[in-house]
This record gives C-alpha cells, sequence and structure tokens, in this order.
C-alpha cells in the first residue's frame, strides 16, 4: 500500500478493518473501508476486486450470520466457503446483489423476485370481483407455483408437453432395422426392442408408413411392458422354430413404448444428456384448460377493475402502475375490503415506482427470470432493497451498471444514494467510471490480473488515486477523453435485411454495412440483444445453412428450461448481400465449460498439441504412452481415486461441503508413472499449473503451441492457469477466450461476427486490448457487429446504429444510422449526446 494509505486516519468505530485476506491472488491484504460510505472498488479485471468485497468481506458476514442460525436451518443455505483471512473488525450485516440468478428455476419471474406477486395475490384475494357462487379464495390459489393455485391440467406451466408420431419417427420411409423410432436409444436397448418386435411378429424390414396403423400405434403408444424371448440376429419364422423346440433364449427382454421411453427418460434420467435427447422429441402447446395462464379455473374469474391476475401481470410494469393509480381513484368506500384494497393498492405503486426510476418499466411481472441479462436482474433486487428499509446494514453489489446505457446510470445512482441515506454502507465492485467518480471512498487492486495483482495500491479518497502512478484505472478517471483520429472506414458491401420481428422488433429493416466494424447501441431495453444476439444470428444463420448451437443458461436440472416454454424464434429474411458472407461466428459470455473438468487449455484446442508434446518424449516413447495417457478425461493415464479431478469432495453435513486434494495423486491428476515423464523438467501437472505467460515463455522452443497463448496474450488473459476449471471463470473472460480461440484458425473468405455487449465486466484497459482484437479481424477482411453500452467502443466504431426511442414497447425501432459523428449530431437519439464527449 502506498503512503497516501497509511497517512490516512482511522477511527476504528466508524471503519471495516480487514488484516491479512489470502482469498484467491490476494497478497495478505490489510485495508480499512469506511461504514456509511459509498466504497467502490476498481482494477483491472482478474486484479482480486472480487476476492476482497464477496470472496472475503461478504463471505465472512454470512459466516457470522450462519453461526447465529441452527444447524438445519443453515443447510437451507447456498454457503459460500469460509475466507481466508486473519480478522475482520467493525464489520455489520451483509447482503450481496450480485448478477448470478442463483438457482432460479423456470417458474421464477420478475414478480416472484421483486415480491410483487405476493401482493398482487393478496389484492385479488381480498378485494377482487368474485362471480356469484365463487367463495372467496386464499392468495395461494392465485399462484401457480401452489397446488390449490395451478391449473389442473398442466400443473401451472402453462403449455403442456408431448410427443407425436412425427417426432418420434421423422422419416417415415425407414423401416425399424434402420431406426425408424429415432427416439428409441441409439445403442443395444434400442436393439432389444427391435428384437423383441421380431419375436412379437412385426415386420421390421417394412417401411415404417406401410406398417398397419395399429401396430405403429401400439409400438409408439402402449403403456404395456411385456416381457419376450430375444433371439438376437434370428428372423421371427426363427424365433418360432427356436421357440417350439424348446431353445433356450439369448435372454428375456421387457418392451417400452417410445412415449413411454421418452416421457420416462425426461422424468427419471440422472443425466442432463439424456433428458436433453429426450426433450429434443417433445413438442409443447399452450394447455387447452388455462389458455397458458397457468392459474386454476376458479382464480382466472376473479377480476380487479376489469383484469384477472394473469391479464395484469402480463403487462409492463409501467402500465400495471397506471392501472393501479386509476383504481385507486375509484377506491373510495369506508368498508374493510377497500381499505384493504387501498393499502395493498398503494403498496405496490409505492415498489413499482422504485423499478421504474430504476428504468425497469417495460418488465412484465410473469416475465421469467431466466431470460433477464445479468444487469436486469441485479437492479430488481435492488429495487426490493431500497423498500426494505433496513438500516446499518453492508451492501456488497457487483458491478450494478453492467448492462446499462449512460442514460440509464443516473437512475441507478439515485437508487444508491437511497440505500446511504437510510443509514447503510455500500461496497460497489465497478468498471464504469461515472459510477466510480460518485465514489466517497476508493480501494484500488492491482496492478494487474492474477499472480501481478492482489495488492491493494490505494485506499482512501477518490482524489488520491491520482498520485498513484501503479494504477491502470488512474487515467480513464482522471485524463480527458480520447478522441477518435482515424476516419471510419468505408463499408465494402450491404447486407440487407427486412422484415424483422422478434420481442419488441416489429416489420424492422436493417442495412448492415460490412467490412466494418459496427455498435448497436440504445437505451437498456430498446433491443439490442434482440436484434444482434437473436434476430440477426438467427435469419442470417438459417440463410447460410449454419445452424448456431445457443447455449441454455440454466441451472444444472431445471428440465423445463429443455423444452420450448416460449415457441418461436426471430422472424425476418435476407434481401441482399448475403453471398459476401462466407461464415457467421457468434461470440458470447457463455461459459467455456459446465464442470471442473473443461478450462482454458481444452477449450481452446492447446492442450491436444502439449499432450502429442509430452507423448513424443523418449521416456513416453519408451513407456509406449501415447497422447491419451496424459489427459486427465481418460481412464488410463489419470488418477483412478479422483478420475482425473485432482480433488475430493468432504461433506460436512451442518457446514459448506469442502475440497481436498486427492489423497492418491495430492491433487496433480495423474497417475504416478504419467507424472515421470517430463518435457524440459516438467510433467504435465507442472505445465496445467502454469500461467498463460508462463506457458508461453516455457513452449518457446514449440511455435505452434507457443502461438496460440500470444492471442490470449493480447486478450489480456496472461494472468490464468491453464488447468483453471472453467466453473471459475467469469463470463468476460469466457468471451475472450473464445475470442482468442477463433483469432488462432486460419480463416478462408469473409466471416461475419457478432458479440452482444462484449465490454461488460471489463475494465477500461481490458477494453482497450479487446478492441485492438476486434479491429485486427475488420483490418482482415471481416466484419463485427456488436451491441454495446460503452460510448468509447461505438465511438471507436465504423458505423453505429441506434434502437430505441425508448425500452420495451417504446423502443425496438433504428431511430439513427451512420458514422459516429453522424449520430452523435442526431437530435431524436438519447445515446447521441453522450457519444458527443468521445468524438
Amino acid at each position: 500500500m502506498d503512503e497516501q494509505t497509511k497517512t490516512t486516519p482511522i477511527d476504528p468505530r466508524t471503519m471495516i478493518r480487514v488484516r491479512g485476506a489470502r482469498e484467491h491472488n490476494l497478497k495478505n491484504v490489510d485495508v480499512a473501508l469506511p461504514r456509511d460510505q459509498l466504497v467502490v472498488f476498481t482494477g483491472v479485471s482478474g486484479s482480486g476486486k472480487s476476492s476482497l468485497a464477496f470472496g472475503t468481506i461478504y463471505a465472512e458476514a454470512q459466516r457470522r450470520y450462519l453461526e447465529s442460525v441452527s444447524p438445519y436451518a443453515r443447510r437451507l443455505f447456498n454457503q459460500m466457503p469460509v475466507p481466508a483471512v486473519d480478522a475482520i473488525d467493525g464489520l455489520p450485516p451483509a447482503v450481496a446483489l450480485q448478477q448470478q440468478r442463483g438457482g432460479s428455476s423456470g417458474r421464477s419471474s420478475v414478480g416472484s423476485v421483486t415480491t410483487l406477486s405476493n401482493l398482487l395475490r393478496m389484492l385479488y384475494s381480498r378485494a377482487g370481483t368474485y362471480p356469484p357462487g365463487l367463495s372467496r379464495l386464499e392468495a395461494e390459489s392465485f399462484s401457480p407455483n401452489t397446488p390449490m393455485g395451478a391449473c389442473p391440467r398442466c400443473h401451472g406451466m402453462g403449455r403442456i408437453y408431448d410427443v407425436t408420431e412425427q417426432t418420434l419417427v421423422p422419416d417415415d420411409s425407414l423401416t425399424i432395422r434402420q431406426r425408424a423410432v429415432a427416439a428409441w436409444p441409439t445403442a443395444w436397448q434400442g436393439q432389444n426392442l427391435r428384437d423383441i418386435l421380431i419375436t412379437r411378429g412385426v415386420d421390421v424390414d417394412t417401411p415404417w408408413r406401410d406398417l398397419p396403423k395399429k401396430t405403429r400405434d401400439w409400438i409408439l403408444y402402449t403403456e404395456e411392458t411385456p416381457t419376450e424371448p430375444v433371439y438376437p440376429g434370428l428372423t421371427h419364422e426363427e424365433v418360432l422354430a427356436s421357440i417350439k423346440r424348446g431353445d433356450p433364449p439369448g435372454y428375456n427382454g421387457t418392451f417400452t413404448g417410445a412415449r413411454q421411453y421418452v416421457l420416462q427418460t425426461f422424468t427419471k434420467s440422472q443425466s442432463a444428456k439424456m433428458r436433453a435427447r429426450a426433450a429434443s422429441f417433445m413438442v409443447s402447446a399452450p394447455c387447452p384448460v388455462c389458455h397458458g395462464q397457468r392459474l386454476n379455473p376458479d382464480a382466472l374469474k376473479v377480476t380487479f377493475d376489469g383484469r384477472n391476475i394473469a391479464d395484469l401481470s402480463e403487462l409492463p410494469l409501467k402500465h400495471i402502475q397506471n392501472a393501479l393509480r386509476s383504481a385507486l381513484t375509484g377506491l373510495t368506500q369506508k368498508d374493510a375490503t377497500t381499505l384493504a384494497a387501498q393499502g395493498i393498492v398503494e403498496a405496490l405503486i409505492e415498489r413499482i415506482d422504485v423499478l421504474l426510476d430504476l428504468g425497469l418499466g417495460y418488465l412484465q411481472l410473469s416475465r421469467p427470470v431466466q431470460t433477464l441479462s445479468p444487469g436486469e436482474y441485479q437492479r430488481l433486487r435492488l429495487g426490493t432493497q431500497i423498500r426494505s428499509n433496513l438500516f446499518g446494514v453492508v451492501y456488497v453489489l457487483d458491478e450494478p451498471s453492467s448492462g446499462l446505457h449512460p442514460a440509464d446510470t443516473q437512475a441507478l445512482l439515485r437508487a444508491l444514494d437511497g440505500l446511504l441515506e437510510a443509514g447503510n454502507s455500500l461496497l460497489v465492485v465497478e468498471h464504469n467510471p461515472d459510477v466510480i467518480r460518485r465514489a466517497q471512498w476508493l480501494v484500488d487492486v492491482g496492478p494487474d490480473a492474477g499472480e501481478r495483482g492482489g495488492r491493494v495500491l490505494y485506499s482512501g479518497p477518490p482524489e488520491g488515486l491520482k498520485a498513484v502512478k501503479e494504477s491502470r484505472t488512474r487515467p480513464y478517471l482522471f485524463n480527458p477523453p480520447v478522441h477518435r483520429e482515424t476516419p471510419s472506414r468505408k463499408p465494402a458491401d450491404w447486407l440487407e435485411l427486412s422484415g424483422i420481428c422478434w420481442n419488441n422488433l416489429s416489420d424492422v429493416s436493417l442495412s448492415l454495412p460490412l467490412g466494418v466494424l459496427v455498435s448497436v447501441t440504445g437505451v437498456s431495453g430498446s433491443g439490442k440483444s434482440s436484434l444482434v444476439g437473436q434476430a440477426l444470428v438467427s435469419v442470417v444463420g438459417k440463410a447460410l445453412g449454419q445452424p448456431i448451437e445457443t447455449e441454455t443458461a440454466t441451472e444444472e436440472g431445471d428440465d423445463a428450461s429443455l423444452l420450448d416454454s416460449e415457441p418461436g424464434q426471430p422472424v425476418g429474411k435476407v434481401v441482399s448481400g448475403l453471398s459476401k458472407i462466407k461464415r457467421l461466428v457468434v461470440i458470447d459470455q457463455k461459459p467455456i465449460g459446465r464442470t471442473p473438468r473443461s478450462n482454458l487449455a481444452t477449450y481452446t484446442g492447446l492442450f491436444d498439441q502439449i499432450r502429442q508434446a509430452f507423448a513424443a518424449t523418449p521416456e513416453a516413447r519408451k513407456s509406449r504412452f501415447d497422447a491419451g495417457w496424459f489427459s486427465f478425461n481418460v481412464a488410463k493415464g489419470r488418477c483412478p481415486k479422483c478420475e482425473g479431478v485432482g480433488s475430493v469432495m468432504v461433506e460436512l453435513l451442518f457446514l459448506p461441503s469442502v475440497y481436498a486434494p486427492c489423497p492418491e495423486c495430492h491433487g496433480t491428476r495423474y497417475k504416478p508413472e504419467v507424472l515421470e515423464v517430463t518435457l524440459r523438467g516438467k510433467t504435465i501437472a507442472d505445465v496445467l499449473r502454469m500461467s498463460v505467460d508462463e506457458a508461453h515463455d516455457f513452449f518457446a522452443p514449440e511455435p505452434n503451441i507457443a502461438h496460440g497463448f500470444d492471442t490470449l496474450q493480447q486478450g489480456g488473459l496472461g494472468y490464468l492457469r491453464l488447468g483453471q476449471p472453467a466453473t471459475e471463470l467469469s463470463g468476460g473472460e469466457a468471451q475472450r477466450i473464445k475470442l482468442a480461440t477463433e483469432l488462432q484458425k486460419r480463416r478462408s473468405g469473409h466471416v461475419l461476427y457478432v458479440l452482444d455487449e462484449p465490454t461488460t465486466g471489463l475494465h477500461p484497459s481490458d477494453v482497450d486490448r479487446l478492441m485492438r482484437q476486434l479491429q485486427t479481424l475488420v483490418d482482415q477482411n471481416n466484419s463485427i457487429v456488436l451491441a454495446e453500452h460503452d460510448m468509447r467502443v461505438a465511438a471507436a466504431s465504423d458505423w453505429v446504429i441506434d434502437l430505441g426511442p425508448g425500452a420495451g414497447e417504446d423502443g425496438g425501432h433504428i431511430v439513427a444510422a451512420g458514422t459516429p459523428k453522424d449520430v452523435a449530431a442526431q437530435p431524436q437519439s438519447k445515446t447521441a449526446p453522450f457519444l458527443a464527449r468521445y468524438i
């Protein structure tokens, strides 16, 4: 820590004092933070900001709280690991507002996260208009997530899921032997079902469509499970002869109808892959009983101000607000029911006011949580906390301005001020200079990422950071904006799309310049991601005959997410310009892997080359070890105890489970004989522990491998370890790994790259690195389109398309398009004044 930090007077009674913090890359950090102030943590991506704010301070606050809770109740919490820290003094209770959606299921909605749905259900229960003869319903009867409220047909999902002959048998020209029943298992179990049909006399060599309908229906839909003798490889006549002679069968097999197999696999299989395969044979349709409104018939008969609760929940929050205000003027009676309604309506109006001020008026109460951006989710949680009236709490926030247009940032700052004025403390991890400048106290962590970070460079009032030369944040806070010096590139051609309809986009026509860098801007909720990340990708991908795989960012085991619960795809067509594009590449922030076995080395393909280098050593050849022996995912070389994970989980019933190094391989992942093979004195386990920077130097004698590390270093990822599990990587790190992997490839032809808010989670210095890589791709005769809020990025683009003018139904229109200079001069654009600062 520098001298300024040491000379800052610290009053123990008003400070949170951290001593000896060693979480992740933190280097025995001592720091003091004032309570009742806005404290902002800054530093490059991976420097250790979140390790200090969340991994240390919040984790310790949670641990202390849980010590006061009964051991049984403790099991219900998602407990963070105990932080590596000597002591923390003066720490009040803490609430974390992170961007992760936690364990939200397909049933979680905006209404449930904000608790507005609870109030709304109470309003309909106590003050709704009931039809004659219907007794008053309890509030739970208006929830699709309770047995008494859910529609009896669809169980509160709003849609029913089943199979059809077409989904089970997509090609009816095939025979059963040719696997016409595609939904059946592909391996031995599928052959078993076919052999049972041979025993039963079904002609498995006749095209499916020529089989009798009765036979087809029995094979697909029967709920019988007959057991039959199976004689593998014999015809039906030979089977009958064998039975007549008394020959013993190969085995007795049990038949399962195709529909029953699919439904059982979907509901009972422990394998997410198997459940996903089963879901691919199922189709959904609106529930015929509730017509998609998810509730039981009685609840849907109750109205308030002329609408049932499902209709009201489908409205954007701002319209619900207007409807409630209108209803409030009519509540003039003095009876108990009216007084109850007045109180509930006023509470709803107050809570929705906060969300409207946070720029979330375009969201519907019924909107599923999993369709929200991380920034939207965190602002919903923030809005809920503002109304909680808690006092003396430390709120720890993770980049609250993430995904926010500059025009929306002021509302966020007002919300933070509200929490401060209520007597609380704010610890905010942030990259946005506009938010950082509002801090009352700055903690700058760095100077760089990973092992080259983890130190507190400065802790004190913001002005003091000016004198800290090591800080990567300092120039972006105190230096004037850097204006663009080079002229915008001229489009080489144009891609024309028309009739785009998706979410709030209605019959939009898009003229997209090619051979340039295009930024799509607009206020939060204006339709940027709908246009760029979804409609453009879907329409162009289909036109190129290149289906784009979309990963589902849902929790393991959330079966509802595997199904097409919100059917439909973006509509639109390519009018011209498609012939100029050879390939479409989407680079998003979704994880590069779902398990700890995935890592940077395996995703980029570098690990394949590294394993081949080890297999080529004299020691490996002598032992006849091929490259597979050096994979921790292959049984022959990995440790049999931990199966190549390197650690074993120790469950502590009432405490967080802990992971301990494997007692056999001691965390190396491999068998002892594999670790005897070395490359220039290093084992394969040593290489996995190297950072990208260390590996770049180590593999200098192998240029093909070293080149792969070059692009990772250019993306600012030199601090990541090769074997670091993918589950530990942030969205920004995952996206930069994907970009670096793409840059390594040999490309032929014009590629259209699509990125959705690529600067989310990035420090301004990392944004500069990212832009240099993107500009390199454009210089290599490619096109890049990105949805973006960072005005520095928009100003450095060649073309800007601004959506708006507002959010939700008030957005979805292209209000301006042209060079950054042109758009900055457009009076109807809400982006223009913020963009003009950098022109």
